[in-house]
């Protein structure tokens, strides 16, 4: 059997992303592909690798996942998180979940220690704490930036569709050495949504899709026009028709902005190792490894280049 090079890419959300936050998001994006190419050079599989992708950003205060979450109306965290294994299609997802550090560990029980696939709200904290996942409290979660727009957006004159547009879903694809793909996608969701919204992320087939015989890709960008065109599982349809992860990515992206107005961004990679990293959002977040080179970006046609030897020797010097 020809081993594949393995390939891992990862995304810190679609949208606009403010001057002051581009050098921390870009950071976070590139320590995220890092360790996951990590886990992928000693032999981990596809799922481990977008696990521990996005369990890094979720960490990371800048990406609107974990740790730095926005808030729903009620001034609370609730997350969304979801994980795919494209060798059986095997996945696991959360929603809605509060007071835990990483909502993509809890996908991956639901996907290996159930029958089922989505567990949500309170059934999902009854899961987390029979598998004996850690408790942190709300107020944990919350940054002050998070607290700021919140407050912001709940001015009389305030449009939160304004700040909808500076997301930040976290997530991550991968290919293995021996062929398989994963993906795993994580949320805060969007600023000021109504109590118990479920957006794109948990949703199978619209937050990631992962299969063996196609690809997996993975979502981030308006939720809700996500869903309404299915947009990971269109990727992955095109690409069985033949299209490159890119002409694949731009035309169902392209297809959602012109049926239903909506905008995101996605990261792609194929069964053969290609990949894509492409939005039609004014910037998108990204980072990914293959060869041992590291390529990032977050403006469109933007693409810096490294050896993952000099990238993880800056990693060391703090960026």
């Amino acid at each position: 059997l020809g081993r594949m090079k393995p390939v891992i890419v990862v995304h810190g959300g679609a949208g606009r992303i403010f001057k002051e936050r581009e050098e921390g998001c870009c950071a976070g994006v590139v320590r995220a592909a890092l360790r996951g190419y990590s886990v992928l050079k000693q032999g981990g599989s596809a799922v481990d690798a977008v696990e521990e992708a996005v369990r890094s950003m979720e960490d990371d205060p800048h990406f609107n996942a974990g740790c730095g979450s926005v808030l729903n109306e009620k001034g609370e965290v609730e997350m969304d998180a979801i994980i795919m294994d494209g060798k059986n299609l095997d996945s696991g997802a959360v929603s809605a979940v509060k007071c835990i550090a990483n909502p993509i560990k809890l996908a991956r029980l639901v996907m290996e220690k159930t029958k089922h696939m989505l567990l949500t709200d309170h059934g999902a904290h009854l899961f987390a704490q029979a598998m004996g996942i850690p408790e942190v409290p709300g107020e944990k979660l919350i940054t002050e930036r998070s607290r700021e727009r919140w407050k912001k957006n709940l001015e009389p004159d305030s449009n939160p569709e304004e700040f909808q547009k500076d997301l930040g879903t976290v997530g991550a694809v991968a290919i293995d050495s021996e062929g398989n793909v994963a993906c795993a996608t994580s949320t805060g969701g969007l600023s000021n949504k109504l109590i118990g919204r479920v957006g794109d992320t948990a949703c199978i087939g619209s937050g990631g899709y992962a299969d063996n015989h196609s690809g997996a890709t993975s979502t981030t960008g308006h939720g809700e026009s996500i869903m309404k065109v299915v947009l990971a599982r269109l990727i992955l349809y095109h690409m069985e028709q033949g299209m490159s992860p890119e002409v694949a990515a731009d035309t169902a992206l392209d297809y959602m902005k012109t049926r239903v107005g909506g905008l995101g961004g996605v990261i792609v990679v194929n069964k053969a190792g290609e990949w894509a990293a492409r939005f039609s959002t004014k910037q998108m977040s990204w980072a990914t490894v293959k060869d041992d080179n590291l390529h990032y970006g977050i403006y469109a046609g933007e693409k810096h280049t490294k050896s993952v030897d000099e990238a993880l020797a800056s990693e060391r010097e703090g960026f």
